[in-house]
């Protein structure tokens, strides 16, 4: 099963070295790609190339590293990675379907979705905090564009 990231996706989670786990609102997906893969199709379906997304994340923010990807640039659809992307323990976190997260421990947070979904994931609540703000500026900087 091939698959793009859409309006109901929560989270990509690494599952093993081949496939990956797809959260959406009500379905828990198993698909036979990384999610790194699931993110570069992803962007390819709605008209560029990851890298391309990447660059302008990447100029837009003003930052190098694990920076966030629009996916879906109509209506800002934009997941954030919570370690290098390429990573096999990478996960991608839809921004706009989180409702509230909190640290669960000294390395993991439990992030609660707008649905009542929850996911652990291996990252501290300040690096998780971190890439909840730089996705939310990028959304917000796109939006004033938009809107200009």
């Amino acid at each position: 099963m091939k698959y793009e990231v859409n309006y109901g996706t929560l989270a990509v989670v690494p599952n093993n070295d081949n496939n990956s786990l797809v959260y959406e609102d009500s379905q828990r997906y198993i698909i036979q790609e990384v999610p790194f893969r699931i993110m570069e199709d992803s962007c390819m379906y709605f008209g560029s190339t990851y890298n391309g997304r990447r660059e302008s994340s990447k100029s837009i923010l003003g930052a190098e590293y694990k920076v966030p990807i629009v996916v879906e640039d109509t209506n800002n659809l934009i997941l954030f990675p919570t370690t290098s992307p390429e990573s096999s323990e990478c996960v991608w976190i839809s921004l706009n379907r989180i409702k509230s997260y909190n640290s669960i421990d000294r390395k993991h947070t439990k992030i609660i979705f707008d649905n009542g979904r929850e996911l652990i994931v291996p990252i501290t609540f300040r690096s998780f905090e971190s890439q909840v703000n730089r996705a939310t500026r990028l959304d917000y900087i796109l939006r004033k564009r938009k809107q200009s």
